[in-house]
């Protein structure tokens, strides 16, 4: 009976050992940043678990120690060779990012330790933008400018045109003389002035000789 109890416990003490080891354990997940073949940011969490429990993990960005945003979240089935899951992230170079693991049912419900931080060096996309294209030079002579055969007014001696906007008639031939010539406005008015004092002088002398004939007959 001795026997037969050490025995028993030692086979329930093997089989307690192995079931630890093939029990799912957040030490069984790991996460790291790198660039997709495209030159594009990735998060890939690897599970090792041998046991095959169904996981699910949860990336977070950090910012000053807290989560900032969620990147996403996918399940995974572990494997001894170890099975990945990968999240699509334009990740900034030394950038923080929780990644939070729930598997077995609640039995692990934890962070990967520590913290993922990325590289110092942000990925390079491979799709570079087109250079902009210079359209071709132009093979066409430019027409070289040729003196106009249209003669100007003062070359064919014409009239000069009147000025644009201008509609006052323009003045008659000889009207610049008419002050010269006595022809000007005020001319007949200093005119019929000098005939009244005609008029009033002669007759002025006309009654003085008619008032001294009078005088002379008396």
């Amino acid at each position: 009976m001795r026997i037969l109890g050490v025995t028993s416990a030692a086979a329930a003490l093997t089989l307690g050992v192995a079931g630890n080891a093939l029990a799912c354990s957040i030490r069984d997940f790991s996460a790291v940043a790198s660039c997709d073949s495209a030159g594009k940011g990735i998060i890939t969490v690897k599970d090792i678990d041998p046991s095959g429990k169904e996981a699910t993990v949860t990336v977070y960005l950090e910012s000053n120690g807290a989560d900032e945003r969620k990147v996403g979240e996918q399940k995974v089935t572990g494997s001894k060779d170890g099975a990945t899951v990968t999240f699509s992230e334009n990740w900034a170079p030394n950038a923080q990012y929780r990644i939070r693991v729930n598997a077995n049912g609640g039995q692990v419900d934890a962070d990967i330790s520590p913290a993922l931080t990325t590289p110092g060096k942000a990925c390079v996309t491979s799709q570079t933008t087109a250079p902009a294209t210079t359209p071709p030079a132009s093979n066409t002579p430019k027409p070289s400018a040729t003196p106009s055969s249209t003669a100007t007014p003062s070359e064919s001696g014409g009239t000069a045109p009147a000025a644009p906007g201008d509609n006052s008639p323009s003045p008659a031939a000889g009207s610049s003389n008419l002050a010269e010539t006595g022809a000007g406005s005020s001319t007949p008015l200093i005119a019929g002035i000098a005939a009244g004092l005609v008029v009033i002088g002669g007759g002025a002398v006309f009654f003085g000789m008619r008032r001294r004939g009078a005088s002379k007959n008396n």
